[in-house]
């Protein structure tokens, strides 16, 4: 098995796995969480990319986590009386070279429904910088989707 083999075939503890795009880019996009309420609905996304450099035997490595929503809200501002309350809590450092770590948890109530998730942002960097040193590869974060 090679270093592709080993990245479209990465057990990354979630549903979803890399797929090869062209120019040796892999990508990985999933829904972290999501909320549906009347007439609104909110999707946390994770995506991931990854770019093989085989002659110099390098990784470059970018993600991001991305909020989208559609439809109605049920106000804007924190004055607002929304139908419902919660909490997130966000637990990160960045440390320069190795991208983001920590958490992102959220527990919220909106429309009598319970809503929470729990995300680790260094999971998936971690698992695809073991795969590059099995592989004798050098791992590189990378801060835009440009850089890869």
């Amino acid at each position: 098995m090679d270093i592709r083999e080993g990245i479209v075939n990465l057990e990354t503890g979630y549903q979803e796995r890399f797929r090869e795009l062209k120019n040796n880019i892999f990508s990985l996009e999933f829904v972290v969480a999501e909320r549906k309420a009347f007439l609104s609905t909110q999707k946390l996304m994770y995506k991931a990319k990854v770019k093989l450099y085989d002659e110099k035997k390098e990784l470059n490595f970018f993600e991001i986590l991305a909020d989208s929503a559609s439809g109605f809200s049920s106000g804007g501002s924190d004055l607002d009386m929304s139908p419902g309350f919660g909490f997130k809590s966000e637990k990160t450092v960045y440390k320069p070279g190795s991208g983001r770590e920590g958490t992102i948890k959220e527990q919220s109530i909106l429309f009598g429904k319970k809503y929470q998730y729990s995300f680790e942002y260094d999971k998936i960097r971690k698992l695809i910088g073991e795969l590059a040193l099995d592989y004798g590869y050098k791992l590189n974060v990378v801060l835009s989707e440009r850089n890869l």
